[in-house]
């Protein structure tokens, strides 16, 4: 706890130290035309963290209560950094934008998009939608700040998964593709709020399809998801969403891997196991969406589970994860078996996949001795999925990784896979489920990461994405 403390005091000399350095030019932005799309901080100007910056993350309501879903509230330039120090030579916007939460009512939203310098075609009709693993209970910890060159780096946040994982947005801007990487844990930071996660990501899509400048064909552009881990709740809940929340979008795929399918079942796992502390902060995320159950946690959890809950508020996902591993979830109520009671088993419920059957072609891909996320629940999902006729899942277990190594071995399948569906390649039809030593053992996909490394490293010693 004392580590985290520290770090979060470090966090704030820091942050002031930024405000005051960018308090001149964020005022401008501020008052500025909203429709226009405003220019990029000025090097070496750093950018406000999203809690130090609420004109443009937390605008007030009357500012897009009447907008559509996907509708933008304000645009504005930016600049991308691998690990928040090496420039990314490549077009890039954050999109604030007018998305929907589990009750119906309007929220704001924020998604980053990434273009390739120049296109590859006459036309721009490719987007991914990728989800990064947020995990976490502050803002400061979304990809919409953590990726921005002259960032609080991760290893100071405790965020230091999502600057690596921002490789496989560039790579996808070297084949051609626009990508938007929303902020999907909402406004409140509801860590593992599945339907909210799913209709925010919905929504990034619609507001980067209605970006003007991004130069997209409109709702005819092929859309693909992907996301792993806590990205796979908002690609799931996002691929079940499509048929009902938004089917004006073309999306001809979706990937989505170490997949949190039941978080009753997690929660389960990792009662005095490792992953308590990170699996902790998604209940406490889950609470921030649905009233009832932050209701049902304040009268039920003892003082040692509120003063916990208090030391890991507003923590990125590192330190999420380490604090408090090992802890017994269970033992904070004062009830034996809190995950039976009728509001947290209801809530539950309503966050778990599989109520809907996605109307889109799905790549699914797990460890098999996963300790963090359970094999178990996939499996159902897989097989609740397949009952339908209409089902297309490829399903590919993987037996000899685990949860920290599979996102990054399977990465050559999962573009592999994407491009064949944006490329207007037909997914197989039906389900298939492939049992596999190591997904990376797929030589079909080779070729595909053996050229990409040249362009990756060239890209990150300032060669333009997509040239």
């Amino acid at each position: 706890m004392a580590c985290s403390q520290r770090s979060r005091r470090a966090l704030l000399v820091i942050s002031a130290v930024m405000v005051a350095c960018a308090a001149t030019t964020s005022s401008t932005v501020a008052s500025a035309d909203p429709a226009a799309t405003q220019p990029a901080l000025p090097f070496p100007i750093p950018p406000l963290p999203p809690e130090f910056d609420p004109s443009f993350y937390n605008p007030p309501l009357a500012a897009y209560e009447d907008k559509q879903p996907g509708e933008i509230i304000a645009a504005r330039q930016v600049n991308l950094g691998f690990s928040s120090v090496l420039p990314i030579n490549a077009a890039s916007w954050q999109l604030s934008y007018r998305s929907t939460n589990t009750r119906g009512e309007p929220i704001p939203a924020v998604t980053t998009v990434l273009q390739p310098r120049k296109p590859k075609g006459p036309v721009r009709d490719k987007l991914l939608s990728y989800q990064f693993p947020i995990d976490s209970l502050a803002h400061y910890c979304d990809p919409s700040y953590v990726l921005q060159l002259a960032s609080i780096p991760g290893a100071l946040t405790g965020q230091p998964g999502i600057p690596i994982e921002l490789l496989i947005p560039i790579a996808a801007a070297e084949l051609g593709w626009t990508v938007s990487m929303p902020d999907h844990q909402g406004p409140n930071a509801a860590f593992a709020a599945g339907p909210l996660a799913g209709r925010i990501t919905l929504d990034g899509i619609r507001a980067t399809e209605n970006f003007a400048e991004a130069g997209l064909a409109g709702t005819s552009t092929k859309v693909a998801l992907a996301g792993y881990s806590g990205g796979a709740i908002a690609t799931g809940h996002a691929a079940e969403l499509h048929a009902s929340y938004a089917p004006d979008l073309n999306i001809v795929g979706a990937a989505e891997g170490g997949i949190p399918a039941d978080l009753s079942a997690a929660l389960n796992m990792a009662n005095n196991n490792a992953g308590a502390g990170i699996v902790w902060a998604g209940a406490v995320g889950v609470s921030r969406e649905y009233p009832e159950l932050a209701q049902y946690f304040a009268e039920h959890i003892n003082d040692f589970g509120k003063g916990l809950t208090q030391a890991k508020d507003n923590l990125c996902l590192a330190y999420q994860a380490a604090s408090f591993p090992f802890l017994n979830m269970k033992g904070l109520f004062d009830t034996p078996e809190p995950l039976n009671e009728p509001v947290p088993a209801a809530v539950l419920d309503r966050i778990r996949m599989g109520h809907a059957v996605p109307d889109v072609p799905m790549y699914m891909y797990q460890a098999n001795p996963d300790w963090l996320i359970p094999v178990g629940p996939v499996n159902n999902l897989v097989n609740t999925y397949c009952q339908s006729p209409t089902a297309q899942v490829r399903y590919t277990r993987d037996h000899f990784s685990e949860h920290a190594t599979l996102p990054f071995l399977a990465v050559p399948s999962v573009i592999m896979w994407l491009k064949d569906r944006l490329d207007g390649i037909p997914a197989e039809p039906g389900c298939s489920t492939t049992d596999v030593g190591s997904i990376a053992l797929d030589q079909s996909s080779w070729p595909l990461f053996a050229g990409a490394v040249g362009p990756l490293v060239a890209d990150l010693f300032g060669k333009p994405v997509g040239e």
